[in-house]
């Protein structure tokens, strides 16, 4: 009597610890595939739109204003200026990095990595893009200022004088004077100009100061003068940021103080490893089972049951335990503090909420696998009883059990790891772009993107370097290839240009003299003697940022002047053939998807304005694409009238940007702003009845042009 109440006991502790294991498995199994997963954090902030709603609700919030003033508060800068370019001075690229790096912390510290809990932001790339803001402003405050001018060399210095306090005071002057100067008044006025500078900033820009004096480029004085004279002013705004943060690095820990306690709790239970206690735990549970097969009746069709009740019920265990859990926390882990902001507690309670569901979602569906297989074992052992023809297929019942205790087993530490939500593939910062065609997605195009303020061209149409443009999501670049101009090919180039009159006579001056001709192939702007980059090189460059960023589509469009046999040699040269995709021959055709076109490492799309070839990869773009005329001289002339490429092609590129004596940085102001650009998009396309693709603007930098085309993109992407 005694052995079969011992071997009774010994299948109710089995029966108990394999329910209890079953439990323990799971809920291990999840917390490994989700607290102390970085990619599980990631995909709950793309779930829950984190990184727009911080640009479109929280730093709008009124609640936030006073410290964001406060901040912004000694900027020589407009505070409409920075809030306007919010995305410039924090941009969501560093964002998304940063709050990577916390994301890293917290989970380095609940798996016990880490002995605490250390969650700073480096201030330092935002502190530089407000004093590059700044740079910006003041450049774009002189731009196209028109004046007259001034009858002397006395008049002129005071006029210059005059102007250069109203724009250090963040003022536009009403006109900027203009005289040609010697080489001695030139020196004299550099040395005027100069004088309130302090010693380093000085020296340091009076090479600059006194070319644009001779050239006569007031514009180009002011706009490098003024920054310096504001410095002190900027200095001490970012030092105000720095005392807010506690240093260059913020301290979040310490701003945060108790709204962490769920996370040090947390650890208590995380840290002792959570990989560990799965193993162990099932372990345990395969040997309970063993327990219960070795100690259960040999009648038939009882063993596979308590196998079968055992897993089954510690699956429905699991589950009402996570029921439980949900309907006691209510989905929060931490109680917005009442000193957030709104728009910050109900993001925070978003993502909570989200993480929170998705967690327990991920346990209920881990649960549900002992709990159907237990019940289809047991089902099969109460057949065994109760069908007495069935007992024919008792040798097969020992596998059977094997098996279903495997697959279960197997099912408890995988499923948590394939059903756990995780940061998705991003194409163009999208996830749901991956899966649109490239025909059907918008993109930020750079008009003549090598003609750039940094590197120095007569009459630049954007301000960053190329990668830097690529940086702050340009997506395409409209690029002009040249090779250096003989003298008697200058005034038939400069004749077909969009310079001023002005700007002709300063770059016809200059022939053979200071900017005698180069070999190799250049990207230029009309004439290399206005500016010029070398082909190789930044093409190298642009490669480079593509290898560094895995997920980005590029489009080139080349106003070619060079053969496209010298192309295809430039881009072999830079490392550029690996990278580059070969469209359809039939323009009709559909193109590929985005993440079709980065699966297959083929993500550079090359087109050309006059050639065709000769390699594969090369194409002409009117033969896929369509346009809207460029010469536009007004935002009010700006129509949508076919033009080159004709009508009904797949690829459709939006000329947008305004030419008068080249491009106006004023009018920039006004076209690239969202509204404008969408509202014109939303023309063009119901007119020409197909969307739009490129969106070719000058100054990416001023303006939102970028929102515009991401808010073409969200909409796109719900169709």
């Amino acid at each position: 009597m005694e052995p079969v109440t011992s071997r009774r006991w010994l299948r109710v502790l089995a029966f108990a610890a394999a329910v209890l294991c079953t439990l323990v498995v799971t809920v291990a199994a999840t917390a490994r595939a989700t607290v102390v997963s970085p990619a599980f954090y990631r995909s709950v902030l793309d779930e829950t739109s984190a990184y727009d709603r911080l640009y479109d609700q929280v730093l709008v919030d009124p609640q936030t204003a006073p410290v964001t003033r406060s901040l912004l508060a000694g900027l020589p800068v407009p505070e409409a200026v920075v809030t306007s370019n919010i995305k410039l001075v924090l941009p969501p690229e560093t964002v998304r990095d940063l709050t990577d790096e916390q994301i890293e912390a917290v989970v380095g510290y609940l798996n016990g990595d880490r002995d605490t809990l250390a969650l700073t932001v480096d201030l330092r790339p935002v502190l530089a893009n407000i004093n590059d803001l700044v740079h910006i402003y003041f450049g774009d405050l002189v731009a196209s200022v028109q004046g007259r001018a001034a009858p002397d060399f006395g008049a002129f210095s005071s006029a210059l004088s005059a102007a250069l306090r109203e724009v250090a005071a963040g003022r536009a002057p009403a006109a900027l004077p203009s005289l040609p100067l010697s080489e001695a008044q030139a020196d004299k006025a550099a040395e005027r100009v100069l004088a309130g500078l302090p010693a380093q900033d000085r020296e340091t820009l009076r090479p600059e100061v006194e070319v644009a004096l001779a050239n006569g480029d007031i514009g180009t004085v002011l706009a490098l003068v003024a920054p310096a004279m504001v410095t002190e002013r900027t200095t001490d705004a970012a030092a105000r940021l720095r005392t807010l943060a506690g240093g260059s690095g913020w301290n979040l820990e310490k701003v945060l103080k108790g709204d962490l306690a769920a996370v040090h709790d947390a650890r208590a239970y995380t840290a002792i490893g959570l990989g560990i206690v799965e193993a162990v735990a099932a372990a345990l549970l395969a040997a309970a089972l063993v327990g219960l097969w070795v100690t259960g009746s040999h009648a038939p069709g009882r063993r596979p049951m308590l196998l079968g009740w055992a897993l089954a019920g510690g699956g429905l265990l699991t589950a009402l335990v996570v029921v439980a859990v949900r309907l006691v926390s209510g989905g929060r882990i931490v109680e917005p503090s009442a000193r957030w902001p709104s728009s910050v507690a109900e993001l925070v309670d978003d993502l909570q909420y989200t993480a929170v569901d998705d967690m327990l979602a991920t346990a209920l569906g881990t649960a549900a696998i002992p709990l159907v297989a237990g019940t289809l074992l047991a089902g099969f052992g109460w057949a065994l009883q109760v069908r007495p023809g069935l007992r024919t297929v008792s040798p097969y019942l020992r596998p059977v059990a094997v098996g279903t205790s495997a697959v279960v087993l197997a099912g408890l530490v995988l499923v948590p790891l394939v059903a756990t939500p995780s940061a998705p593939r991003r194409c163009q910062g999208s996830a749901r772009l991956c899966d649109r065609p490239y025909d059907e997605v918008a993109y930020l195009t750079s008009h003549n993107a090598m003609s750039t303020t940094v590197d120095r061209f007569i009459g630049p149409l954007q301000d960053p370097a190329v990668t830097t443009q690529l940086d702050d999501g340009v997506r395409a670049l409209q690029i002009d290839t040249y090779r250096w101009e003989k003298p008697e090919e200058i005034t038939a180039r400069l004749n077909d240009s969009d310079f001023s009159a002005e700007q002709r006579a300063l770059i016809a001056s200059a022939v053979n003299k200071v900017n005698p001709p180069r070999e190799g192939l250049w990207l230029c702007h009309a004439v290399c003697r206005a500016g010029a980059v070398e082909l190789v090189p930044t093409l190298r460059q642009i490669g480079d940022w593509m290898r560094d960023h895995p997920t980005e589509v590029l489009t080139l469009i080349v106003q070619d002047a060079i053969t496209g046999e010298d192309t295809a040699g430039a881009f072999a040269q830079a490392g550029l053939t690996d990278l580059v995709h070969t469209p359809d021959p039939d323009p009709a055709e559909p193109w590929p998807t985005l993440g079709e076109m980065i699966d297959d490492g083929r993500r550079l799309v090359v087109f050309a304005e006059q050639a065709d070839g000769p390699a594969a990869w090369y194409r002409n773009f009117y033969r896929y694409g369509m346009e809207t005329p460029f010469a536009f001289r007004s935002p009010d002339e700006m129509s949508c009238v076919p033009h080159r490429g004709g009508t009904g092609k797949r690829l459709f590129l939006l000329n947008h940007f305004v030419t008068v004596d080249g491009g106006s940085r004023l009018d920039a102001g006004t076209v690239n702003a969202r509204r404008y650009v969408l509202d014109r998009v939303d023309r063009c396309e119901r007119e020409r009845g197909r969307a739009v693709n490129f969106i070719a603007v000058d100054y990416t930098t001023i303006g939102d042009a970028r929102g515009a085309v991401d808010a073409l993109n969200a909409r796109r992407q719900a169709l």
